[in-house]
């Protein structure tokens, strides 16, 4: 059973891809390579004029390649073999790419260019949400009530900017690479007000239309639940169509984020996600509850 299955419906199949994909995958297999032939980071960074701490990065696909480094890491790993070498630098030119993000860097964070590519890359998107409905899922009007009221003080023109990034990011979902899309909110993210009652209205109408999509499922845990398993607030989970890639799970700060990894804590998370898609009602049972709280608007 693959992780994507394990969350309730089968693994999406897509091309996957993405520069922010193909440099941790680059990056794995120099790390794989490096550790083969047992020579430390401050070795490997001496060999191509950089520090220990290069190397990290290059091997978390932190950072860009260059051809030259990568010629060098392959050298001294031992790697002679052409077709292997050529793959390898192929890779490495794939994963300079920019993606269209970057034209929002102005208003992109750097740590969250690394969400906005795996994002994009992914074949299974899985979301727990408790403050807010998640940015695939907004209207415009309510984007622009989320951002003007987390960026007081900002300009008109900035808080547009950010709008337009959230309304590029969902064309995603009506993509020929379209992830699974599953989505479980607390009903506190839809009690909360952002924006004007039509703006509510407007959301909970959306919502109730994109939960009928075949590739996405949506459910929202309601107050009558009490306590469930997403006591530990909101996260994301990230699966890929690349078997070398392993499952990931975001998880949001203030000015920063977290990209977890390891096998032992992504279970973790994928237990509770499965955990609350069990403990919420249905996407039919959601889509009545979505109506119910509309009527109260």
């Amino acid at each position: 059973m693959t992780a994507g299955e394990s969350w309730g419906y089968p693994q999406a199949v897509g091309s996957g891809g993405g520069s922010v994909v193909r440099r941790i995958l680059l990056g794995s297999q120099l790390r794989r390579l490096r550790e083969a032939h047992g020579i430390t980071r401050e070795a490997a960074g001496y060999s191509i004029r950089a520090s220990e701490s290069k190397i990290s990065r290059m091997e978390l696909g932190r950072v860009s390649f260059k051809a030259r480094d990568v010629e060098d890491l392959l050298t001294l790993y031992g790697v002679t073999d052409d077709a292997e070498r050529g793959s390898l630098l192929s890779l490495a030119r794939e994963a300079n790419v920019a993606g269209w993000w970057h034209s929002y860097s102005d208003v992109l964070p750097g740590w969250f260019q690394t969400y906005v590519g795996l994002e994009a890359a992914a074949s299974l998107i899985g979301v727990y949400e408790v403050q807010f409905v998640h940015g695939l899922l907004q209207t415009e009007a309510y984007a622009h009530a989320v951002v003007a009221h987390g960026m007081k003080g900002a300009s008109p023109a900035e808080i547009d900017r950010r709008v337009a990034l959230r309304m590029e990011r969902q064309k995603l979902l009506v993509s020929e690479r379209a992830p699974r899309l599953h989505v479980v909110l607390d009903e506190a993210a839809l009690r909360r007000p952002y924006g004007s009652s039509e703006v509510m209205r407007g959301q909970l109408d959306h919502l109730v239309e994109v939960s009928e999509r075949p590739d996405v499922r949506l459910q929202v845990v309601p107050f009558s639940q009490g306590g469930h398993a997403g006591e530990s607030g909101s996260f994301t989970m990230l699966s890929f169509p690349e078997s070398d890639l392993s499952d990931i799970v975001y998880l949001e700060q203030l000015t920063s984020a977290l990209y977890v990894d390891k096998p032992e804590e992504v279970g973790q998370y994928r237990r509770v996600m499965r955990q609350l898609q069990e403990e919420a009602p249905d996407p039919v049972g959601t889509r009545d509850l979505l109506h119910g709280l509309r009527q109260l608007l």
